[in-house]
């Protein structure tokens, strides 16, 4: 038959130019689009033969081979799908027929860094071209499904190729790699090693529709002169997501996490999700057992896994899922995105923020169903992931409510058994406006805190969060139903409203009888505090120190001084329980004579002790120690 030459369109030779000069880093990828390039075309058979276009198409066996000779140093992918015609190949190889091809390769040309690079082979369907990063020369003969004519496209991607017409050719089509040398250096590997190509299919297209076939090199034998060996079947097909529930069993599941997240134990929880319509995609995600070591740290790679029509896109898929659910592993599968769409694009594709939207309701509903229906299974779910859940709190305003609703918090009303903030607002006593809590390091250190001692005293209930993020989402959320979320160590505090108590003329009158303590002991402590007032939180305390309404705890200001923030230190309010001993003493003394050098060592020692028992150390603990030793000799 006659062969032909042509020359490229000017911007194919452009681009396989930039391709053949090593602008792409992983040059893998050259296998992963000729084989969905060959998965395409069986699905397009398939469809064909459905709507009878194909009557004389053979379907009855449809797959891809990949086939190596190592002498020869060619690998070809093979398939018995649709194929082209003469006019297609033409068509479709010869030049690229798209109106965004200028801007394509001038994007390519400024992509500095590999990953950017990668992410656009194949935007404008130049996959084909790949094979020109790791072949020298490229040759693709195919036969369109029901003609009797095929075709034969060759060229070494120095600005021509070849046509020729072939009287007889299998149905579908050859793509021969006629591969460089490897170069390591270049990151140009051995593709005709077996262990390399089997390690790029199981990596990209292991869950593709139909099988990829490893056929044994010639005079491949068992060692004994026995006959060859059989092809080798290197992709799974097992896409469980594409897969109705009743057929997978919960074991395949939880193999497959094991096999994403690369962990032993089996998942809490599997989390199937369809969406069918304009934008079509499946997911399969997955919530494990237990946190990982570094969950916390900056580093951590978070995402779950992309796929385009079951061909693996990318690992950590940041863009799916919100930094607060970091935790979720799993796969994504989208059947209208580009093949090989990059980080960038994705920040930018609104289908890919309406997955994102939809996945995140879907997990925060699953977990919040566990609150209710398996106590069990949530109690291990919020030990290892409450903590940076929360963080959506502070990150997540469009699903705050949600996220509220999947969340339990220690609390006063039961020693094991958390709360949602629906159950602590049922609760409520009358008169009761506010929803109580306190911060702390501890469950321990929080019930012992003086603050805590009229609550506990009047049965008041209040929420005990020891995480870090607890110091910053309860002023982020504010308020829940109208309540307001109100910290027991901040401001003042009036539960008066809860049950009886004293008379506004009793408050008065013992006002009255403690206001010249009160304003001696703010002159004299005025460098360390802000007011000395009387307390309606102290029962059994003679102080305690709180902050006002609108300042910063301690623990939230060393949290920002952590992250390299400059924050002043406030002053803060020293607050006695006119009801103590020591407190009832220290008055008469001080309105008995003024003068006494005691008193003054007294005032900063009930200081120092209102500190210490918060968790704070004395402004100058060797004055502390000697003031206090001095006071333990006397005793004696």
């Amino acid at each position: 038959m006659t062969t032909e030459t042509f020359e490229f369109q000017v911007e194919a030779r452009q681009l396989l130019q930039l391709m053949i000069h090593s602008v792409y880093s992983n040059k893998d990828v050259f296998l992963r689009e000729l084989v969905s390039n060959a998965s395409d075309a069986l699905d397009k058979l398939r469809l064909a033969a459905l709507r009878d276009d194909a009557p004389d198409a053979d379907v009855s066996d449809l797959h891809i081979e990949l086939e190596v000779d190592k002498d020869a140093r060619t690998l070809t992918v093979r398939d018995n799908g649709i194929g082209m015609s003469y006019d297609e190949v033409t068509q479709l190889i010869g030049t690229i027929a798209n109106s965004g091809t200028a801007k394509f390769l001038q994007e390519l040309r400024e992509a500095k860094d590999a990953a950017g690079a990668d992410g656009l082979i194949g935007q404008f369907g130049v996959g084909f071209y790949s094979g020109f990063m790791v072949a020298d020369e490229v040759t693709l003969v195919t036969r369109h499904a029901g003609e009797t004519e095929g075709t034969r496209w060759t060229s070494r991607g120095e600005g021509t190729y070849t046509l020729e017409r072939l009287d007889e050719a299998p149905q579908g089509t050859a793509v021969t790699l006629h591969l460089k040398p490897a170069d390591s250096e270049n990151q140009l590997h051995d593709y005709t090693s077996a262990w390399k190509i089997k390690e790029i299919v199981k990596r990209y297209s292991d869950f593709i529709t139909w099988p990829v076939r490893l056929l044994p090199e010639p005079g491949d034998d068992d060692g004994d002169g026995a006959e060859a060996r059989e092809a080798e079947t290197l992709n799974s097909m097992k896409a469980l997501w594409a897969r109705p529930r009743d057929e997978v069993s919960d074991d395949e599941y939880h193999e497959l996490y094991k096999h994403i997240a690369h962990d032993w134990r089996d998942p809490l929880e599997t989390i199937r999700l369809q969406a069918e319509g304009t934008f079509e995609y499946q997911a399969l995600l997955f919530v494990p057992s237990h946190a990982p070591h570094d969950l916390f740290t900056q580093g951590y790679q978070r995402g779950v896994q992309l796929y385009v029509k079951r061909v693996f896109i990318m690992d950590d898929c940041e863009e799916l899922l919100p930094s607060y659910l970091r935790f979720v592993k799993g796969v994504v599968d989208a059947q209208d995105l580009s093949l090989n769409v990059s980080r960038e694009i994705l920040q930018q594709d609104r289908h890919i923020r309406m997955i994102q939207r939809r996945l995140t309701k879907k997990v925060l509903s699953t977990v919040k169903d566990l609150r209710t229906s398996e106590p069990d299974r949530y109690a291990t779910f919020w030990r290892e992931f409450g903590a940076v859940l929360k963080e959506g709190l502070v990150t997540d305003s469009e699903n705050r409510d949600a996220i509220l609703a999947a969340c339990a918090f220690p609390t006063t009303h039961d020693a094991d058994e958390p709360t949602s903030l629906k159950d602590y607002v049922e609760r409520m006593k009358d008169g009761q406006d506010d929803i109580y809590y306190m911060t702390g390091e501890s469950r321990q250190a929080i019930e012992n805190s003086p603050h805590m001692e009229a609550f506990r005293a009047k049965g008041v209930e209040v929420l005990l969060l020891t995480d870090a993020v607890d110091e910053v989402w309860v002023d982020a959320v504010g308020e829940y139903e109208g309540k307001t979320l109100r910290s027991v160590a901040k401001g003042e505090i009036d539960l008066s409203g809860t049950e009886e108590d004293k008379s506004d003329a009793e408050k008065e009158k013992q006002g009255e009888e403690y206001a010249g303590l009160l304003g001696w002991m703010t002159e004299h402590l005025g460098e360390d505090v802000k007011e000395v007032r009387l307390s309606s939180r102290l029962t059994v305390s003679p102080a305690c120190v709180v902050s006002d309404a609108g300042e910063l705890t301690p623990a939230l200001e060393n949290m920002y001084r952590a992250m390299g923030q400059e924050v002043p230190s406030a002053k803060r309010i020293l607050e006695l329980n006119p009801e103590h001993q020591l407190v009832k003493t220290l008055n008469r003394a001080w309105t008995d004579q003024r003068d006494r050098a005691e008193l003054t060592e007294t005032a900063e020692l009930l200081h120092a002790l209102a500190v210490l028992a918060e968790g704070g150390r004395p402004k100058e603990p060797a004055r502390f120690v000697q003031l206090m030793a001095d006071r333990l000799e006397r005793t004696l």
